[in-house]
């Protein structure tokens, strides 16, 4: 058999015809634990057309315990490399409530900004606490799904930013598959508990909790503002990236 010749099926100079791709308003990227399955899915839901989210994620145990998160900390420069290398973002965040808190604002952000192509950095709880900030938040409940030594380590933080924290209850959960299979409407029947009249604003921690569909219906029953750990962030994440869309279905932060 003679050798076949495709030269004829060889590319001719082609005018390909290119637009401003899929995400021509802003494009985000998002750090998150390995074994979170709740965050990146919210995200998708809420972030409005023509933004692009991107996910990478930093190795830890599934135990949501003070030493992990710390230890995932650690690792966050070398998740941040794999986030679409060669792609300009507008923002940057670490999407985990306690794990910012663990490693503290500032580091978290210092870590993300080593990618060198983001212009700014956020964390989940720089969202909860610009959100509380943004509803003059003073005296705070706090629902969340964590061990007490977590629970303390998030208390003396929001103190130390000038929050009172006037109830705080945790359900002792330390594992992460756990915490997403909490039903909804738990969540918001435990937070209605929590709450108490002194507290300006209801705080639901945790990105790992599917929490923000049920803030619009707890906001109805309580009458006041309430943050929740997913809902902040990527409000945060979008008025940082430049969108400032009102969104519908996910209590008043997101309208603002």
């Amino acid at each position: 058999m003679g050798r076949l010749d495709f030269s004829e099926f060889h590319s001719k100079q082609v005018q390909v015809d290119f637009d401003e791709g899929r995400f021509p308003r802003a494009r985000v990227g998002v750090v998150l634990l390995a074994m979170e399955q709740i965050t990146d899915s919210e995200c998708v839901r809420i972030i409005p057309p023509g933004v692009g989210i991107h996910f990478t994620r930093v190795r830890m145990p599934s135990a949501v315990t003070v030493e992990n998160l710390k230890a995932a900390g650690e690792l966050l420069p070398e998740a941040v490399s794999l986030l679409v290398p060669d792609l300009h973002l507008d923002a940057i965040g670490y999407g985990c409530t306690s794990g910012s808190i663990c490693i503290t604002e500032e580091y978290a952000k210092s870590q993300l900004l080593t990618r060198g192509n983001v212009e700014k950095a956020t964390t989940m709880v720089t969202g909860v606490i610009h959100a509380l900030r943004a509803f003059r938040a003073r005296r705070i409940a706090i629902a969340t799904p964590y061990l007490d030594e977590v629970n303390d380590e998030e208390a003396r933080y929001l103190e130390k930013q000038g929050f009172e924290i006037v109830s705080m209850r945790g359900m002792n959960l330390v594992e992460d598959f756990d915490i997403a299979r909490v039903r909804p409407s738990f969540i918001r029947d435990f937070a209605a508990e929590v709450d108490c009249p002194e507290a300006d604003a209801v705080f639901i921690s945790c990105g790992a909790l599917r929490s923000a569909e049920i803030v619009d219906e707890l906001e109805q029953r309580l009458g006041k503002p309430v943050v929740a750990s997913n809902q902040a962030f990527i409000w945060d994440l979008l008025r940082l990236a430049g969108i400032d869309d009102k969104i519908s279905g996910y209590g008043q932060l997101l309208r603002m």
